[in-house]
Protein backbone atom coordinates (compact mmCIF):
# COMPACT_ATOMS: atom_id res chain seq x y z
CA UNK A 1 0.00 0.00 0.00
CA UNK A 2 1.26 3.60 -0.68
CA UNK A 3 1.64 6.35 2.21
CA UNK A 4 -1.61 8.66 2.07
CA UNK A 5 -1.66 12.02 2.64
CA UNK A 6 -5.22 12.85 3.39
CA UNK A 7 -6.12 16.37 2.05
CA UNK A 8 -8.54 18.43 3.86
CA UNK A 9 -9.78 21.90 3.88
CA UNK A 10 -12.82 24.24 4.47
CA UNK A 11 -15.61 24.49 1.38
CA UNK A 12 -13.87 27.07 -1.40
CA UNK A 13 -10.89 26.76 0.49
CA UNK A 14 -9.04 25.08 -2.84
CA UNK A 15 -8.95 21.22 -2.24
CA UNK A 16 -9.74 20.59 -5.64
CA UNK A 17 -7.40 22.38 -7.48
CA UNK A 18 -4.47 21.16 -4.78
CA UNK A 19 -5.64 17.92 -5.89
CA UNK A 20 -5.67 18.52 -9.86
CA UNK A 21 -2.04 19.58 -9.12
CA UNK A 22 -0.85 16.59 -7.62
CA UNK A 23 -2.50 14.74 -10.11
CA UNK A 24 -1.05 16.60 -12.52
CA UNK A 25 2.22 14.71 -11.24
CA UNK A 26 0.97 11.40 -11.59
CA UNK A 27 -0.13 10.75 -7.83
CA UNK A 28 -3.43 9.45 -7.77
CA UNK A 29 -6.59 11.07 -5.54
CA UNK A 30 -9.46 9.34 -4.17
CA UNK A 31 -11.99 11.94 -3.21
CA UNK A 32 -14.50 11.32 -0.59
CA UNK A 33 -16.91 13.71 -3.20
CA UNK A 34 -16.53 10.63 -5.78
CA UNK A 35 -17.02 7.83 -3.28
CA UNK A 36 -19.78 9.51 -2.06
CA UNK A 37 -21.58 9.07 -5.26
CA UNK A 38 -20.48 5.67 -5.95
CA UNK A 39 -22.08 4.30 -2.73
CA UNK A 40 -25.50 5.79 -3.38
CA UNK A 41 -25.80 4.84 -7.34
CA UNK A 42 -29.52 3.13 -8.22
CA UNK A 43 -29.44 0.10 -6.89
CA UNK A 44 -27.14 0.39 -3.90
CA UNK A 45 -28.23 -0.56 -0.18
CA UNK A 46 -27.13 3.43 0.71
CA UNK A 47 -29.62 4.41 -1.28
CA UNK A 48 -32.59 2.27 -0.12
CA UNK A 49 -31.80 3.07 2.78
CA UNK A 50 -31.64 7.00 2.50
CA UNK A 51 -34.82 6.49 0.56
CA UNK A 52 -36.33 4.68 3.16
CA UNK A 53 -35.44 6.75 5.74
CA UNK A 54 -36.29 10.52 4.00
CA UNK A 55 -38.76 9.12 1.88
CA UNK A 56 -39.72 9.29 -2.03
CA UNK A 57 -38.47 13.00 -2.21
CA UNK A 58 -35.09 12.26 -1.31
CA UNK A 59 -34.80 10.47 -5.27
CA UNK A 60 -35.20 12.98 -8.13
CA UNK A 61 -36.91 11.81 -10.61
CA UNK A 62 -34.42 9.19 -12.45
CA UNK A 63 -34.10 7.98 -8.92
CA UNK A 64 -31.24 9.16 -7.88
CA UNK A 65 -30.00 10.93 -5.14
CA UNK A 66 -31.30 14.45 -5.53
CA UNK A 67 -28.46 16.23 -3.71
CA UNK A 68 -30.15 19.73 -3.74
CA UNK A 69 -32.94 18.65 -2.03
CA UNK A 70 -31.01 16.36 0.60
CA UNK A 71 -28.39 19.61 0.59
CA UNK A 72 -30.75 22.01 1.76
CA UNK A 73 -32.85 19.36 4.13
CA UNK A 74 -29.75 18.80 5.91
CA UNK A 75 -28.62 22.50 6.43
CA UNK A 76 -31.46 23.12 7.77
CA UNK A 77 -31.73 20.33 10.25
CA UNK A 78 -28.94 19.01 12.16
CA UNK A 79 -30.29 15.45 13.22
CA UNK A 80 -31.72 14.54 9.41
CA UNK A 81 -27.00 15.61 8.97
CA UNK A 82 -26.87 13.45 11.28
CA UNK A 83 -28.97 10.50 10.22
CA UNK A 84 -27.63 11.15 6.68
CA UNK A 85 -23.44 10.98 7.36
CA UNK A 86 -24.97 7.85 9.52
CA UNK A 87 -25.69 6.04 6.26
CA UNK A 88 -23.04 7.01 4.23
CA UNK A 89 -20.10 7.89 5.91
CA UNK A 90 -19.30 4.37 7.01
CA UNK A 91 -19.57 3.10 3.44
CA UNK A 92 -17.34 5.94 1.84
CA UNK A 93 -14.52 4.99 4.24
CA UNK A 94 -14.40 1.71 3.08
CA UNK A 95 -14.71 2.71 -0.47
CA UNK A 96 -11.56 5.15 0.28
CA UNK A 97 -9.95 2.20 2.18
CA UNK A 98 -9.82 0.04 -0.68
CA UNK A 99 -8.80 2.49 -2.99
CA UNK A 100 -5.53 3.45 -1.13
CA UNK A 101 -4.85 -0.54 -0.75
CA UNK A 102 -4.73 -1.26 -3.96
CA UNK A 103 -2.74 2.03 -4.99
CA UNK A 104 1.18 1.16 -6.09
CA UNK A 105 2.15 4.45 -6.16
CA UNK A 106 4.66 6.27 -3.78
CA UNK A 107 1.98 8.14 -2.29
CA UNK A 108 -1.67 8.66 -3.22
CA UNK A 109 -3.78 11.27 -2.00
CA UNK A 110 -6.99 10.62 -0.01
CA UNK A 111 -9.34 14.05 -0.15
CA UNK A 112 -11.43 14.06 2.45
CA UNK A 113 -13.27 17.52 3.23
CA UNK A 114 -14.73 16.68 6.27
CA UNK A 115 -11.35 15.28 8.47
CA UNK A 116 -11.69 17.43 10.62
CA UNK A 117 -14.84 15.97 11.72
CA UNK A 118 -14.07 12.55 11.17
CA UNK A 119 -10.19 12.26 12.51
CA UNK A 120 -10.40 10.02 14.36
CA UNK A 121 -12.06 7.71 11.21
CA UNK A 122 -8.73 8.21 9.65
CA UNK A 123 -6.45 7.11 11.88
CA UNK A 124 -4.59 4.80 9.84
CA UNK A 125 -3.73 7.66 7.13
CA UNK A 126 -0.09 8.75 7.27
CA UNK A 127 0.26 12.38 6.65
CA UNK A 128 -2.48 15.16 6.95
CA UNK A 129 -2.28 17.94 4.12
CA UNK A 130 -4.52 20.75 5.10
CA UNK A 131 -5.55 23.53 2.47
CA UNK A 132 -6.34 27.15 4.38
CA UNK A 133 -7.46 30.50 3.39
CA UNK A 134 -9.07 33.08 5.33
CA UNK A 135 -12.86 32.59 5.86
CA UNK A 136 -13.77 36.28 3.91
CA UNK A 137 -11.78 34.68 0.96
CA UNK A 138 -13.84 31.89 1.24
CA UNK A 139 -16.96 33.33 1.59
CA UNK A 140 -16.33 35.38 -1.67
CA UNK A 141 -15.29 32.14 -3.94
CA UNK A 142 -18.67 30.78 -2.83
CA UNK A 143 -20.63 33.64 -3.49
CA UNK A 144 -18.98 33.71 -6.88
CA UNK A 145 -18.87 30.11 -7.46
CA UNK A 146 -22.35 29.13 -6.32
CA UNK A 147 -24.14 32.26 -7.05
CA UNK A 148 -25.31 32.77 -3.20
CA UNK A 149 -25.98 35.68 -1.01
CA UNK A 150 -22.95 36.08 1.51
CA UNK A 151 -25.33 34.85 4.66
CA UNK A 152 -25.77 31.63 3.04
CA UNK A 153 -22.20 31.33 2.13
CA UNK A 154 -21.16 32.04 5.67
CA UNK A 155 -23.86 29.83 7.11
CA UNK A 156 -22.39 26.66 4.64
CA UNK A 157 -18.75 27.61 6.46
CA UNK A 158 -19.99 26.97 10.13
CA UNK A 159 -21.75 23.95 9.06
CA UNK A 160 -18.30 22.44 9.13
CA UNK A 161 -15.33 22.60 11.20
CA UNK A 162 -13.22 25.86 12.10
CA UNK A 163 -10.61 26.80 10.49
CA UNK A 164 -8.58 26.31 13.82
CA UNK A 165 -9.82 22.75 13.94
CA UNK A 166 -8.15 21.91 10.65
CA UNK A 167 -4.95 23.63 11.24
CA UNK A 168 -4.73 21.60 14.84
CA UNK A 169 -4.77 18.40 12.68
CA UNK A 170 -2.23 19.08 9.93
CA UNK A 171 1.33 17.81 9.49
CA UNK A 172 1.58 20.43 6.54
CA UNK A 173 -0.47 23.43 5.18
CA UNK A 174 -0.99 25.22 1.52
CA UNK A 175 -1.85 28.65 1.99
CA UNK A 176 -4.29 29.48 -0.53
CA UNK A 177 -5.52 33.05 -0.31
CA UNK A 178 -4.74 34.58 -3.64
CA UNK A 179 -3.70 33.34 -7.17
CA UNK A 180 -4.51 29.79 -8.31
CA UNK A 181 -0.67 29.67 -9.99
CA UNK A 182 0.89 30.08 -6.59
CA UNK A 183 -0.53 26.46 -5.97
CA UNK A 184 2.35 24.86 -8.60
CA UNK A 185 5.68 25.87 -6.00
CA UNK A 186 3.81 24.54 -2.64
CA UNK A 187 2.57 21.00 -4.06
CA UNK A 188 5.63 20.84 -6.23
CA UNK A 189 7.96 21.32 -2.49
CA UNK A 190 5.45 19.00 -1.15
CA UNK A 191 5.42 15.90 -3.60
CA UNK A 192 9.21 16.17 -3.46
CA UNK A 193 8.78 15.83 0.19
CA UNK A 194 6.29 12.49 0.31
CA UNK A 195 8.21 10.68 -2.42
CA UNK A 196 11.56 11.29 -0.16
CA UNK A 197 9.50 9.85 2.80
CA UNK A 198 7.96 7.04 1.00
CA UNK A 199 11.17 6.15 0.00
CA UNK A 200 12.62 5.98 3.74
CA UNK A 201 9.60 3.86 4.36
Amino acid sequence: MSRVIALTGGIASGKSAVERRFEALAVHAYDADVAARAVVEPGSPALAEVARLFGAEALDAEGRLDRAAMRQRVFDDPSARARLEGILHPRIREWLRAAVEADRGPYCILSIPLLAENHAQYAWVDRVLVVDAPEDVRVARLVKRDGIDEALARKMIAAQASREQRLAIADDVIVNDGDEAALDRQVGELHDRYVLLARKS
